[in-house]
């Protein structure tokens, strides 16, 4: 695979009151057209990723929407598949590209959640866990929270090392002026900070956002002529799915769906976990970082909070995961989420990141979750000659 990159943006992520999804949405387009120096008219087809619209903006003719913010009367696609919404947008249009069907694709991905309370988004985002959690009353903390448990049984690690997770992706947060929490922290605040399904924190949560993030995708051949100076490509993009409730898995420490599409991932790039400079993952709550640490191959299982104390997944470290903050710090509206982190790493690869730059960016990965790992979508991406 090779889809070009040729352009990204992503929105101030946070609590944005003063704006609505259809602004969201509009900001998120027309500034990644500009950003690609391309026109909105060469525009081929739209994929836009979004879980909530029909609960948290009584909307649910995305297609329609996009259409009449655009003036095009192109395909528009609507993805959902929870929290990876955006990630299987990117996924969708890649696939489109590389059948031939389209030259190029431009993906969106959008979440407007906080104008509801924090208990209307909890019970929404249930939606994405089976019946039976459901009725037994659990949340996404508490299904979590039963994997970190489990984990620390396993393999003896425990609140501190979560809470180191935090800190890490604070710190670069608090370098992204696009975070939605773009502030440090220290491992004595995340320990003290409310507790919401022992052994999570507060602090080892991630925030209810507004945002979207957009990229701009299209066949080498369509960015040789309108954008020769590409030089970011997406070289895999796979996907893989599990049980949707928790309860019918075979292993509890780690992610099956991630395991097998990033294997998936590293044969479609020709390359291996070692290669990989650095990676936006799905921390959605500290202990699924930890477990993507080892279900992507960076490190052996039950080793991942030794990689992580060790500063190996720090700025300057051997392997810098979550520089934008991850969904821990920079926010997570759902559908935007696995958008934003190709927004990242195309940044990432591209040098521009200022003071949050990984000096050896050249390979880099997302892996992007719906529920607990029910769907997980893998990309690669990577800066060529």
């Amino acid at each position: 695979m090779k889809i070009a990159v040729v352009g990204a943006y992503q929105t101030k992520f946070g609590e944005l009151w003063e704006k609505s999804l259809s602004d969201l949405i509009s900001e998120a387009i027309f500034e990644t057209v500009k950003n690609s120096h391309l026109d909105l008219s060469q525009v081929q087809a739209i994929y836009i990723g979004n879980m909530l619209s029909s609960l948290t903006s009584d909307q649910n003719h995305l297609t329609s929407m996009v259409s009449e913010i655009t003036g095009l009367n192109i395909p528009v696609i609507r993805v959902e598949a929870a929290c990876a919404s955006g990630g299987l947008a990117v996924s969708e249009a890649c696939q489109s590209i590389e059948s031939g069907l389209y030259d190029n694709a431009l993906v969106i991905g959008a979440e407007k959640m906080t104008d509801l309370s924090s208990d209307a988004i909890a019970e929404a985002l249930m939606g994405a866990a089976s019946e039976e959690e459901r009725n037994c009353g659990l949340t996404f903390p508490g299904l979590y929270a039963i994997m970190a448990n489990k984990y620390f049984s396993e393999f003896g690690a425990g609140e501190e090392d979560l809470a180191f997770v935090s800190v890490k992706n604070h710190f670069h947060a608090s370098l992204n002026d696009r975070a939605h929490l773009p502030f440090e922290i220290n491992v004595k605040q995340v320990m003290e900070s409310t507790s919401v399904a022992s052994p999570l924190k507060l602090l080892d949560c991630s925030p209810i956002s507004d945002g979207a993030a957009g990229v701009f995708l299209t066949s080498p051949k369509f960015a040789q002529k309108y954008a020769p100076n590409t030089k970011i490509f997406i070289t895999a993009s796979a996907i893989a799915t599990d049980t949707l409730n928790l309860s019918k898995r075979d292993n509890l420490t780690g992610l099956k769906s991630t395991q097998i599409a990033s294997k998936q991932a590293y044969k479609q790039a020709g390359i291996k976990s070692q290669d990989i400079n650095l990676a936006e993952v799905h921390d959605c709550f500290s202990i699924a970082e930890i477990m993507a640490v080892e279900d992507l191959g960076f490190c052996k299982k039950g080793e991942a909070v030794i990689f992580e104390t060790s500063g190996a997944t720090k700025l300057g470290g051997k392997l810098p995961i979550n520089l934008s903050g991850g969904l821990k710090a920079c926010g997570h509206p759902i559908g935007a989420t696995g958008v934003k982190q190709i927004v990242e790493l195309f940044n990432q690869l591209n040098h521009s990141c200022g003071s949050r730059q990984a000096p050896l960016a050249n390979i880099g990965l997302a892996q992007n979750i719906g529920g607990t790992g029910g769907t997980a979508v893998v990309h690669i991406l990577q800066k060529l000659p």
